[in-house]
């Protein structure tokens, strides 16, 4: 599966993912990301590479030990990474295709604000809402 950044400087390449997709809540994915949660999943290493713009690639440590990877033209936030780690932590609405998988669970919730949150009755619309 190949994926990428918005403006297409950035690109790479997953063979499979290879944890659950997982929405997490947590505070610095949330700032990071602008959103209320953000989608993501394990790849091993030996299962990941770059395969355009790497050299391009900025980073922020965001907590001790731990490396946010986004392209610095249009801010797309890519993969996360623990250096020690087997895997890195990819931004699964990157990918350019489907991954066959759906998420299973929403992690630190704990961090939610209500605001944010979605609420019974709030409406869907597959584009602009009626009107607009």
């Amino acid at each position: 599966m190949k994926g990428s950044c918005l403006c297409g400087a950035i690109g790479y390449e997953v063979d499979r993912l290879d944890t659950p997709i997982s929405h997490c809540h947590c505070r610095t994915c949330r700032k990071a990301h602008a959103a209320p949660f953000a989608s993501t999943a394990g790849v091993l290493r030996e299962h990941f590479r770059w395969i355009r713009g790497e050299e391009r690639l900025s980073a922020f440590e965001s907590s001790p030990g731990k490396l946010r990877y986004f392209c610095p033209v249009c801010g797309s936030h890519l993969v996360a990474e623990r250096p020690a780690q087997p895997h890195v932590i990819v931004r699964v609405a990157t990918l350019d295709e489907d991954p066959g998988a759906r998420p299973e669970m929403h992690i630190w919730c704990s961090h939610d604000v209500p605001w944010l949150r979605d609420g019974d009755g709030v409406p869907f619309h597959d584009e602009w809402p009626p009107g607009r």
